[in-house]
């Protein structure tokens, strides 16, 4: 028999495990999960009579920006683990059911959620919403001259970046001190894997950007710049990276390109062409469905791969 139930203190040697069971490539989930000292009565297990933890949903409580780019409290999905043998018995369905109650108990206006499963959670009331990136083959062009120095982040440029990635685009998460410190290391790598455009009169941060090397492929997770030209300048960076590690393809995220990404688009790719993904998914909770709909469709909507859940 099946208990369903929320975590204790005591169960959180048990959660590890199971996250390293289904997400061998994810070992900082627990780092995640510790950021939230609520976590305990906001994570829903199915337990076993012999204390075996078949099943976990956690729900994160973040602020994320609305249409209109005012922030409301969203639920946010994530860590979701079923062990391969208790799967196909309805056990996530009945844990997101306790999640939603707790969300709505807890004020949360609409939840969000990012699979690549999106069936498993269709049936609970969650509906995707496309998003839209820029792929194409890795350019091949010289650096032009730029009077921008790009080199590695340090943590002390952490304050500036956040800065600089202060946005009130639709869809954001108001990032706090222990996201810069934690989520944001934890999805893109330490600080010294970002790249940043240093003003060449203050030397001070005036753009940055994330990029992971996969197969074949630089993914630019993340961007972000005010200096005019700054942005030309990082990308040109990422594809000279990549170039060098044997990379044939690039792929861009982020909201509608404005003319800024345009202008430097040419130097990250060329023959580029737009996919649409539906991974993201929301459920109205205390808003009305239009409402919470409307969000990921309104000009600029965003959310970074760094604010994952």
């Amino acid at each position: 028999m099946t208990r369903i139930r929320t975590a204790r203190p005591a169960d959180e040697p048990a959660l590890h495990a199971l996250w390293a069971e289904c997400f061998a490539a994810a070992p900082h989930l627990p780092a995640l999960y510790a950021l939230d000292p609520g976590r305990h009565h906001r994570t829903f297990l199915a337990v076993r009579e012999n204390g075996t933890v078949d099943a976990v949903v956690v729900y994160v409580p973040r602020d994320i920006r609305d249409a209109d780019g005012t922030p409301v409290r969203v639920g946010g999905i994530g860590s979701v683990a079923t062990r391969p043998e208790a799967r196909g018995r309805g056990l996530v369905r009945a844990l997101l059911q306790e999640a939603v109650a707790t969300m709505r108990a807890e004020s949360c206006a609409w939840s969000l959620l990012f699979t690549g499963t999106p069936r498993v959670y269709t049936g609970s009331g969650w509906r995707s919403f496309p998003t839209h990136l820029h792929e194409g083959t890795l350019s091949s062009a010289p650096p032009t001259r730029s009077p921008y120095r790009v080199r590695p982040a340090r943590p002390a440029d952490l304050p500036t970046l956040a800065g600089l990635a202060r946005t009130r685009a639709p869809l954001t998460a108001v990032r706090t001190g222990a996201d810069w410190r934690t989520r944001l290391p934890a999805w893109y790598g330490p600080p010294r894997d970002w790249l940043v455009a240093q003003d060449p009169d203050t030397a001070r941060p005036v753009g940055w950007a994330v990029a992971a090397h996969g197969e074949g492929t630089v993914d630019v997770h993340e961007y972000a710049a005010t200096g005019p030209g700054a942005l030309a300048a990082l990308f040109a960076a990422v594809a000279a990276r990549a170039r060098r590690a044997g990379l044939r393809e690039a792929r861009l995220r982020g909201p509608a390109p404005g003319p800024a990404v345009r202008e430097a688009l040419p130097h990250l790719m060329t023959g580029a062409t737009v996919r649409t993904e539906h991974t993201g998914m929301i459920r109205p909770l205390l808003t009305p469905p239009q409402h919470a709909h409307a969000v990921p469709r309104a000009p600029g909507a965003v959310h970074w791969y760094g604010d994952s859940f």
